[in-house]
């Protein structure tokens, strides 16, 4: 699986931030994790990537986030009812894996999120979709 600094897209990079949990990568409109290995993904570690998308990017644009499941980790589902209830919305929403336990995880994400999940296996098309998807939306408001 590729990193998001092996894309073509790399280039259109606003900010990098770092974490002991991950790196998130931030361009127009899209965000793209990629979380350690090993970690439990929770609440308070998304609460900190909330706020530095809010930083780089404004509170009211929307934004497609990318999961780049380059590790093998675990989110904590019932964490998004925190994500809801503190106000925070994602527009597009889409992970990239290709081990079976990356898709495991996207089912139980689905039952909490209240959008659709896109899964990909392929990052570059994942880029595209959301890319598209973000434009679109801009363009109709």
């Amino acid at each position: 699986m590729k990193s998001v600094k092996q894309l073509d897209y790399f280039k259109n990079i606003k900010q990098v931030r770092e974490f002991e949990f991950g790196v998130f990568y931030f361009f127009e409109g899209l965000v793209i994790s990629e979380i350690k290995e090993g970690v439990l993904f929770r609440w308070k570690m998304a609460d900190r990537a909330v706020k530095a998308a809010q930083e780089v990017m404004g509170e009211d644009k929307p934004i497609a986030y990318i999961s780049n499941r380059v590790n093998s980790y675990f989110v904590v589902p019932t964490d998004w009812i925190k994500f809801y209830k503190n106000r925070h919305q994602l527009h597009f929403y889409s992970v990239v894996g290709s081990t079976r336990g990356s898709f495991v995880s996207i089912i139980l994400e689905r039952m909490f999120f209240r959008n659709s999940i896109r899964k990909f296996t392929n990052l570059e098309e994942a880029v595209n979709w959301s890319v598209t998807k973000i434009n679109s939306e801009a363009e109709s408001v």
